[in-house]
C-alpha cells in the first residue's frame, strides 16, 4: 500500500519551506512527537502519549475551545479511551444515553429503528450516548495540561514543515519546534496534508445540508418527538437527534436551487424547523451550511508524518461517527508510536508496525464510510416511487415487524494490518466487569494482554499481561459471550483493545504466541 511512502518526503525539503539544517539530530530540545492541531483528536493523542512518558508539542492556530457543538454522539469504544486517559468520569457528566433513531418512509410509516446493544454492555459503558462537545474538549485539555512533559501552544500556525532521517522540523510561529515524528491532526482543510502532497479519495457523497442546533424550551420539547428521528422523505430528507438536556439538533438536506447561505440565516433556518418549532419554543444555539462529503487521504504516512481525524478523512454524518472515527485514529496510532519510541520495535520491524496504523485505519474507515453511504442512500432518496420501493422492501425484509438494529451492529472489525486469520480477530475485544466491581482495564492496565477463560494453562509470557478469568471471574459474562461466539477460550487483545487473535485448544495457543512473537 501507498500508506508508507517513506521515501516521498525523507531529508527533502518541504513544499511550504523549512530547512532541514535547522535542529537535526535528537537533542534535548527534540520532542518525541509534534502535534498539529488541538481539536480532540490532537488532544486525545497528545494524552495518550504524554501520558506513556513520551515529550510532545501540540499546536493550534485557534485559543480556546471551539464553542460550537460539533459532534454530537460517542460510542462506547471512545469511552473506553476515555478511561484510558482517567477522564471517562469527567465525560459523563456531559453525556446521555443516544435514543432508538425511528426511520419514518414517504408515507409517515416506521421503516427500520436503529439501537444499542442490550445488557450486558461490553465495553463497560453505554454504547451509544450523545455529547456536549464544548466541555468534553475542556475536559480533554485539562487532562493534556496536568501533563508536564506536554508543551501546548495555542494561536500560533505551523507554516512549514521538513523532514530528515532523524525527525521532523516544524515552523511554528516563525520558530522551529524538532520533534522525532509528527502527526497533522489538522483537519479537513489540512494545510500539511495539502504541502505533504497527499490527495483525497473521493467516495461518491457529496450533498448540501443545513445543520442546525437548539436549545429547546418546556413549550418546544412538549411538541416534539421522544426519540430521534430520520425523516426519509423524498421531498427533503432531515434528521432530528435528541442531544443532551434541552438540547436539539436537525440535519436538513438543502433542494437543488437553494441558498446555503440563506438557509443559514436565522430567518432562513426558522422557516425550515417551522415543522417542528416556532421562534418562541427555543433558541438558536449554531446554524451552519455543510456539503456532507466522504473523502478518504490516499496515505496516511509520509515517511516521519501521519494523517489524523479529518485530516484523513471524512463521512457523511449517519450514526455520528465522525468524532468516533478521529479518536480511533490516535488510539491506533499512539501506542505503535509508543512501542516505537521506546525501542520496543526497531528497522524493518519498526517500519511494518508504523504502516500498519494506514493500513488498518484507511480499510476501516473505507468500510465504514461505506455503511454510512448505504444508510444515507436509506434516507436521502429523492424519487417517490423509489422511495416507496425502499419503503417496501425494508418492511418485506423484516416480515412487516420491525426488529431493533444495534448501532453497533454497523462498524467493520480491523480487516486487515497486525491481526491473525483467527476467529474474531480484528474485533474490538469487550472489557469485562470483575467479580469484585473493577473493570478489567483499570485492574490490568491497556498493554498487550493475553485473556483467557480458565479452559486452558496459560502462563504469563515476556511482553503479556496475563488475565486468568478462571481466576479472576468477570461478573457479566461478555467476554464468556465473546468465546463462545468465535469458538475460542483465549485471545490476545492489542493496546487499542481489538484483538490480534484467539486460540480454541492448547495447540491454537502455542500457535498464537508464536504468531504474536513473530509479528
Amino acid at each position: 500500500m501507498a500508506d508508507a511512502a517513506p521515501g516521498r518526503s525523507q531529508a527533502s525539503p518541504h513544499p511550504l519551506g523549512g530547512s532541514d539544517a535547522v535542529l537535526r539530530g535528537r537533542g534535548a530540545d527534540t520532542f518525541d512527537v509534534a502535534i498539529v492541531g488541538y481539536g480532540p483528536v490532537g488532544a486525545v493523542a497528545a494524552g495518550l502519549l504524554g501520558q506513556a512518558g513520551f515529550s510532545v508539542h501540540v499546536c493550534d492556530r485557534l485559543t480556546g475551545v471551539c464553542e460550537i457543538p460539533r459532534a454530537i454522539a460517542l460510542d462506547h469504544e471512545i469511552l473506553r479511551v476515555c478511561q484510558q486517559l482517567g477522564v471517562v468520569d469527567e465525560v459523563l457528566r456531559h453525556c446521555e444515553p443516544f435514543t432508538d433513531s425511528e426511520y419514518f418512509g414517504v408515507d409517515g410509516q416506521l421503516i427500520r429503528r436503529m439501537t444499542m446493544v442490550a445488557p450486558p454492555y461490553p465495553q463497560g459503558y453505554t454504547p451509544s450516548v450523545v455529547f456536549t462537545q464544548p466541555p468534553v474538549e475542556r475536559v480533554l485539555r485539562a487532562r493534556v495540561a496536568a501533563l508536564p512533559n506536554v508543551t501546548v501552544a495555542e494561536g500560533v500556525e505551523c507554516t512549514a514543515l521538513s523532514q530528515d532521517a532523524e525527525g521532523v522540523t516544524l515552523t511554528v510561529a516563525g520558530a522551529p519546534v524538532r520533534a522525532r515524528w509528527a502527526i497533522a491532526a489538522d483537519g479537513g482543510a489540512s494545510s500539511l496534508r495539502g504541502a505533504l502532497g497527499i490527495g483525497l479519495a473521493d467516495l461518491d457523497f457529496d450533498e448540501p445540508w443545513l445543520v442546525v442546533d437548539v436549545m429547546v424550551n418546556e413549550r418546544g420539547l412538549a411538541k416534539l418527538p421522544k426519540t430521534s428521528v430520520q425523516y426519509c422523505e423524498p421531498a427533503r430528507p432531515c434528521t432530528l437527534v435528541i442531544g443532551p438536556g434541552n438540547h436539539r439538533r436537525w440535519e436538513i438536506s438543502l433542494r437543488p436551487g437553494e441558498d446555503p447561505k440563506q438557509a443559514a440565516t436565522p430567518e432562513g433556518t426558522w422557516a425550515l424547523l417551522s415543522r417542528w418549532l416556532s421562534p418562541e419554543d427555543g433558541t438558536l444555539w449554531r446554524q451552519s451550511s455543510y456539503r456532507f462529503h466522504a473523502l478518504v487521504a490516499e496515505c496516511w504516512r509520509a515517511g516521519r508524518v501521519f494523517l489524523a481525524g479529518d485530516a484523513a478523512h471524512m463521512q457523511p454524518p449517519f450514526l455520528g461517527q465522525g468524532m468516533c472515527q478521529g479518536v480511533r485514529d490516535a488510539a491506533n496510532l499512539a501506542w505503535k508510536l509508543g512501542a516505537v519510541l521506546r525501542g520496543d520495535a526497531a528497522g524493518a520491524a519498526a517500519q511494518r508496525l508504523l504502516d500498519s496504523y494506514g493500513i488498518e485505519r484507511q480499510a476501516h474507515v473505507r468500510a465504514l464510510t461505506t455503511r454510512l453511504k448505504e444508510i444515507g442512500a436509506v434516507i436521502c432518496e429523492r424519487d417517490v416511487a423509489q422511495a416507496r420501493a425502499r419503503d417496501a422492501r425494508l418492511l418485506a425484509d423484516c416480515g412487516g415487524v420491525i426488529r431493533d438494529t444495534p448501532r453497533q451492529d454497523v462498524l467493520p472489525a480491523l480487516s486487515a494490518g497486525l491481526i491473525t486469520a483467527t476467529p474474531g480477530a480484528g474485533t474490538l475485544f469487550p472489557q469485562p466487569r470483575l467479580a469484585g466491581g473493577e473493570l478489567m482495564d483499570r485492574r490490568f492496565g491497556c498493554g498487550w494482554r493475553l485473556v483467557v477463560d480458565g479452559a486452558l494453562p496459560a502462563d504469563a509470557a515476556p511482553g503479556l499481561v496475563l488475565v486468568d478469568l478462571g481466576r479472576e471471574p468477570e461478573a457479566e459474562g461478555v467476554v464468556a459471550a465473546w468465546m463462545k461466539r468465535h469458538g475460542a477460550h483465549a485471545a490476545i487483545v492489542r493496546p487499542d483493545h481489538y484483538t490480534f487473535g484467539s486460540a480454541a485448544d492448547v495447540a491454537g495457543l502455542a500457535a498464537l504466541l508464536a504468531q504474536w512473537l513473530a509479528r
